[in-house]
């Protein structure tokens, strides 16, 4: 199916053409707005009979999209890798609710809990069922080669980080896209209980990234290389910094 976003030309039958000014990926509801109207209409991509521009029908509940964009990341990651971008990685995350999952590219040293964040190079799922793009003056529904341009014209300082050989966790991440993609991506959640060491190391969450796939049933999945000395002690997040100036500090806000 084609891209669904906001700015995407739609024909009702009953109100003609219009265009998408909101839409939400996970539950298959629009808003759009038809003609000189002011006021915007809600639709159901799957009850009320929306079509493109072109006449193609909207299978939302048949062919859903993309509800979460890893699996793209991922595709994207893998093609870097064969060329030569092998310092390159991508840790995904659940957000306290479960319901959606963040993403994160980094570059350079391959450290998973103090990795380097740059501008443009995170996001959620949240943010992407709004509005399906990375944030890289991407489009929506973008082939993998079109968003590895698009990342290289958006940061091409950024991904010169990238550039040299990991060979291990080259090599984990193609098995991983072999194992998962199209449908399919890895959270990488270390749950552990009451806050206690984890004594085992369980495989790797797999989730679904359309509503309609069944649960993961394929080969676990083992974790990155570099990740098994960090099952052995409890993360707590760095001390705050010594504030010697006497005035309170603005919290960050967070996601």
């Amino acid at each position: 199916m084609k891209a669904l976003a906001p700015g995407t030309v739609i024909f009702h039958r009953h109100r003609g053409y219009g265009v998408i000014t909101t839409v939400n990926l996970l539950t298959g509801w629009i808003s759009a707005r038809f003609g000189n109207e002011s006021r915007t209409l809600d639709l159901n991509l799957s009850t009320d009979e929306v079509q493109f521009a072109d006449g193609e029908a909207i299978l939302f509940r048949r062919a859903p999209p993309d509800r979460m964009p890893h699996a793209r990341l991922m595709a994207v990651v893998r093609e870097l890798h064969q060329a030569g971008y092998q310092k390159l990685y991508l840790y995904s995350w659940p957000k306290p609710s479960g319901l959606h999952w963040r993403w994160h590219l980094f570059t350079g040293p391959r450290d998973w809990m103090q990795r380097s964040w740059r501008e443009g190079w995170y996001g959620s799922g949240a943010d992407y069922n709004s509005n399906p793009v990375m944030g890289w003056g991407d489009s929506p529904g973008a082939s993998t080669e079109e968003l590895i341009h698009a990342l290289a014209r958006f940061d091409p300082q950024g991904l010169a980080h990238a550039l040299g050989r990991d060979e291990d966790h080259t090599a984990w991440f193609a098995q991983v896209c072999d194992a998962l993609l199209p449908g399919y991506m890895y959270s990488l959640d270390m749950q552990r209980p009451d806050g206690g060491p984890l004594t085992d190391m369980p495989p790797v969450p797999v989730i679904p990234v359309r509503a309609t796939l069944p649960p993961y049933s394929g080969p676990d999945i083992a974790w990155p290389p570099g990740w098994a000395g960090l099952w052995s002690k409890v993360h707590v997040m760095p001390a705050p910094r010594i504030n010697l100036t006497g005035l309170p500090e603005v919290p960050e806000q967070a996601d």
